[in-house]
């Protein structure tokens, strides 16, 4: 042992009388990292998360669409069962994502032009980019 520190090396550790100890807790809270700007993390995390984009449809995917929306018309009286791919915009940037949604038709509301399911659901002719049915004969859009 160094000789500078013999006479002070078998001493009893100091406890203040005027200050209570620090608990393990709050000693290791000293030495935790330190987020200096508060929420960049989040901001980083919402950049990097990745959202789809509308496609454009072509005048061939339009008239598939208009013509399984007539069959839809006219098979309305059996409130056809039908799945629908829609596109929801994302509420905090620009794109959105692509939901499915299957039920049955209970109407068509043309002047609002929308379906309206039969649980109340009703889904915008210009969300829509795919509808898939058996009543179509298995024709994919």
């Amino acid at each position: 042992m160094n000789e500078k520190y013999k006479k002070i090396a078998d001493l009893p550790h100091h406890q203040s009388l005027n200050h209570p100890q620090m608990t393990l807790h709050d000693r290791a809270a000293q030495f935790a990292p330190f987020a200096a700007l508060t929420g960049y993390g989040d901001a980083v995390d919402e950049t990097a998360r990745l959202v789809d984009f509308a496609p454009v449809l072509s005048e061939d995917e339009n008239a598939v669409l208009d013509e399984r929306m007539k069959k839809i018309r006219e098979n309305i009286g059996s409130q056809p069962e039908i799945t629908v791919m829609r596109f929801v915009p994302d509420e905090r940037k620009s794109g959105g994502a692509f939901v499915p949604f299957k039920g049955k038709v209970k109407r068509l509301n043309e002047v609002g032009r929308k379906i309206v399911f039969a649980d109340g659901t009703e889904i915008r002719y210009d969300e829509i980019f795919g509808i898939e049915s058996e009543i179509f004969g298995g024709r994919e859009v």
